[in-house]
C-alpha cells in the first residue's frame, strides 16, 4: 500500500475518520519495520509499535507541518525505540528457551522466507543477528534509506545529529556489518575449518558482541578462513528492493470497516478524561475489523498483552500487500562521534539544519580541484609522504582504509572506539582505542582498551549535546576506571573553549586536581570557518593558548576548515591544500603538540568535501598536502 499523502494527513489532523483510517494502515508497515529491526524481532516489537500509533494519533493536532508527518513518525518511533532499550537495560529479559520462542518474532527468518534471499543478500540478512544493540536503531533507518524508502534528511531529524555525524555513524556500523558477513560465511563454510571450530567450542550457538569478536579475528589470520573477506558485494547494492518483508498470511485482511473504527478511536484518545477516551474508543470499534482503533484507544489507560498487536492485525489491520520488515543492528562499539564543531560556540553545530547539503552552494569559492573530464597530457606527480609520528587521521570504514593507512604516511589512528576490530591498519600505524561517553565506562571496554595499547583517549565532546554530553561531575566519577587501566590518559576532548576560564575543560582539569587523579595530555578538537590565509593563525593561536593554560601536552584528534552556519560550507581545494600546509608545520615545530589528526581519512560520500582519500591509493588534493606533511 502506498504512503498517503499530504491531504490524507491534513484530514486526519482534522479529526477525518476515513483519512486516519488510511494514515494508519499506510505507515503501519514502516513503524513495524523500523521497531522490528531496532529490537532485533524481540517480543516488546508489537507493544512499542502499538505504543508509537497512540502517540502519534494523540499528538497529530500538534503537528505544524503536514508535509514533515513522515519524519515526525520517524523521530516517534526512534524515541520510542530507545525508551524500550531503556527501560531493557535497567531490568533485563530472561532468555527463553529455543522451544518456547514465537519464531514469527525472528525477522532475519522471515525476511529470508518471504523475499526468498539467497547468497550474499542472505548472508546479509543473517549477519543482522550478530549486530548490538546500538547499532540496531540506526541499522533501521539506513536499510530503509538504501531501499528507497527514507532519506538521510530523515534519518538527521530522527537521531538527531549533524549530516557530518550521522554519516560517521553509519560508516561504523557499515563495517561492522561487513564483519558480521564475514562471521556468517566463515561459520557456514564448507568444509568447515577446525581451527575454528575449536576457537567455537565454548560456544552457545546465539550470536553476540563477544563471539563476533573472536570468530573475525580468527578469519583474519587462518589461511582457509581469510578469503571470506574476499568478494564482499557493497551491501546498499544488495539492500535494494529488500525494504519491506510481506506480512505472514495469518496477519492479512481487508480494510473494509476499518475508517469509522480508527476515526472513532482517535477522537477517544482526545476525550477529555482517559476513562471517556477509553470507553468511546473501545466502545466505537465494535466490529472486528476496527479492533486497532479500539486498542490504540484502550491502551492509554489499560494494560495489554505484549502480542495484543498481531492479534489486532490478524482481525484485518492491514492488507495482504502491506508490510513489516526484517532486520536490525548492534555494535558492540560506543557510537562512533565525529562531529564537527567551531571553537566560538557550540551553537553553529546545533542550529544546522538537516537538510543543509553537505557539498559548498553553488555561490562557493570555486574548487581548485581538476575537472574529472579534463584530459591531462603527464600523470599528476606523486608527493612525496612524510613520514611522523605525530601526524594521524580519524578514520570510519570505507574501501581501502588499510591502504590509505599506508599511502597517507600516517604514524597513528583512531576510530572513536575502543577497538579496531573491523578497522584494522598497517602493522606500523599505531591504533589508539577511545572510551566515548558515560555508558562506555565498563569492564568489558576497559579490559578492551588494556588489549590494544597503552596510550588511552578519554571522552568524545562530553560538552556537546548528541556527543558524549557529560557533566563535568559525571565526567570526574568515571575518571578514576579509567585510570585504573594504568595507560598514558588523554582528557575529555572538548569541541570548543579548552582555553576558557570556566569552561568544560577548565572546571574538568580543576577537578582532576583536587581529586588528585591524573590526566597525561590534552585532547582537543577544532574547526574553523575563517578560510582566508589567517585560518592557520586561529588555530594554532588557540592550541598555544590552551597549552598555556594548563602546560601539559596536546592532541589535535580533529580538525578542520567547516562552516556550519554559513555559505559556502567548506573551502575551496587551494584553501583548504593552504590550510593543511601551514597547520601541520606549526604543529610539526611545536615540541608540545605530541599528535594531531585530520577529519578524517574517508573521502566518500558525505565526507566526500574535507575527507583525504578516496580509496585506498587515491587522495584528493587535501589528501596529496597531508601525505606530504611531516
Amino acid at each position: 500500500m502506498a504512503q498517503p499523502d499530504t491531504a490524507t494527513v491534513v484530514a486526519a489532523r482534522a479529526g477525518d475518520p476515513a483519512a486516519t483510517d488510511r494514515l494508519v494502515a499506510g505507515y503501519l508497515p514502516l513503524v513495524y519495520t523500523i521497531v522490528g529491526r531496532a529490537l532485533d524481532g524481540h517480543a516488546d516489537v508489537d507493544d512499542v509499535v502499538q505504543d508509537t500509533m497512540l502517540r502519534v494519533l494523540r499528538n497529530l493536532g500538534d503537528l505544524r507541518d503536514p508535509e514533515a508527518f513522515r519524519s515526525w513518525l520517524v523521530a516517534i518511533t526512534v524515541r520510542q525505540v530507545r525508551e524500550r532499550y531503556r527501560v531493557r537495560r535497567a531490568a533485563p529479559d530472561a532468555l527463553l528457551p529455543d522451544d518456547v520462542r514465537d519464531p514469527g518474532a525472528d525477522f532475519t527468518d522471515l525476511a529470508i522466507t518471504r523475499l526468498e534471499l539467497a547468497g550474499q543478500r542472505r548472508e546479509t540478512a543473517e549477519a543482522t543477528r550478530w549486530l548490538d544493540e546500538d547499532n540496531r536503531e540506526l541499522l533501521s533507518l539506513w536499510w530503509l534509506e538504501a531501499s528507497g524508502e527514507l532519506t538521510r534528511d530523515e534519518i538527521v531529524d530522527a537521531i538527531e545529529v549533524t549530516r557530518q555525524h550521522a554519516a560517521v555513524r553509519i560508516q561504523r556500523m557499515k563495517g561492522q556489518l561487513e564483519t558480521a558477513r564475514v562471521v556468517v560465511r566463515a561459520l557456514a563454510a564448507t568444509p568447515p575449518c577446525a581451527e575454528l571450530a575449536a576457537v567455537t567450542a565454548g560456544w552457545d550457538g546465539r550470536p553476540g558482541a563477544l563471539w563476533r569478536k573472536r570468530i573475525a579475528r580468527h578469519t583474519r589470520d587462518c589461511r582457509q578462513c581469510s578469503p571470506a573477506w574476499s568478494g564482499l558485494v557493497a551491501a546498499e547494492k544488495l539492500l535494494v528492493g529488500m525494504a519491506l518483508v510481506p506480512l505472514p498470511h495469518t496477519l492479512g485482511g481487508g480494510l473494509a470497516g476499518l475508517g469509522g473504527a480508527t476515526g472513532a478511536a482517535h477522537a477517544g484518545a482526545h476525550a477529555a478524561t482517559a476513562g471517556s477516551a477509553t470507553h468511546a474508543g473501545a466502545h466505537a470499534a465494535g466490529g472486528s475489523g476496527k479492533v486497532l482503533a479500539a486498542k490504540i484507544a484502550v491502551k492509554g489507560t489499560v494494560g495489554i498483552g505484549r502480542r495484543v498487536l498481531t492479534a489486532m492485525l490478524a482481525t484485518g489491520t492491514v492488507a495482504g500487500g502491506g508490510a513489516a520488515v526484517a532486520v536490525y543492528t548492534h555494535d558492540d562499539k560506543p557510537v562512533a562521534s565525529a562531529a564537527v564543531v567551531s571553537t566560538a560556540a557550540p551553537a553553529p553545530r546545533l542550529s544546522l539544519p538537516a537538510s543543509v547539503p553537505v557539498r559548498p552552494s553553488a555561490s562557493a569559492t570555486p574548487s581548485a580541484k581538476p575537472s574529472p573530464t579534463k584530459k591531462t597530457k603527464a600523470p599528476v606527480p606523486v608527493p612525496p609522504t612524510g613520514t611522523s609520528t605525530k601526524k594521524g587521521v580519524g578514520t570510519w570504514q570505507f574501501a581501502g582504509i588499510k591502504g590509505a593507512l599506508a599511502d597517507v604516511g600516517a604514524g597513528w589512528y583512531y576510530n572513536w572506539s575502543p577497538d579496531n576490530d573491523s578497522m584494522p591498519g598497517p602493522a606500523d600505524v599505531e591504533f589508539v582505542p577511545m572510551v566515548w561517553g558515560k555508558a562506555n565506562v565498563t569492564d568489558a571496554t576497559l579490559a578492551e582498551v588494556k588489549r590494544e595499547g597503552d596510550v588511552l583517549l578519554g571522552f568524545n565532546e562530553p560538552d556537546m549535546g548528541g556527543q558524549a554530553n557529560m557533566s563535568v561531575e559525571d565526567a570526574l566519577a568515571a575518571w578514576p576506571r579509567l585510570q585504573a587501566t594504568g595507560m598514558r590518559l588523554g582528557s575529555p576532548a572538548v569541541a570548543y573553549g579548552g582555553d576558557t576560564a570556566g569552561g568544560w575543560l577548565d572546571r574538568f582539569m580543576k577537578g582532576v586536581k583536587a581529586k588528585n587523579l591524573r590526566v597525561d595530555f590534552i585532547t582537543l578538537h577544532w574547526y574553523g570557518s575563517d578560510f582566508s590565509a589567517a585560518a592557520v593563525q586561529q588555530f594554532l593561536g588557540y592550541v598555544d593558548a590552551v597549552h598555556k593554560k594548563y602546560g601539559l601536552p596536546v592532541w589535535v584528534t580533529e580538525y578542520g576548515l567547516i562552516n556550519f552556519s554559513g555559505s559556502p560550507k567548506y573551502p575551496s581545494a587551494a584553501q583548504e591544500v593552504a590550510f593543511i600546509k601551514g597547520s601541520t608545520k606549526g604543529m610539526e615545530s611545536r615540541s608540545y603538540v605530541e599528535r594531531y589528526a585530520w577529519f578524517g581519512l574517508p573521502a566518500v560520500g558525505d565526507s566526500v568535501d574535507f575527507g583525504l582519500y578516496k580509496d585506498a591509493n587515491t587522495p584528493t588534493e587535501a589528501g596529496r598536502a597531508y601525505k606530504a606533511a611531516g
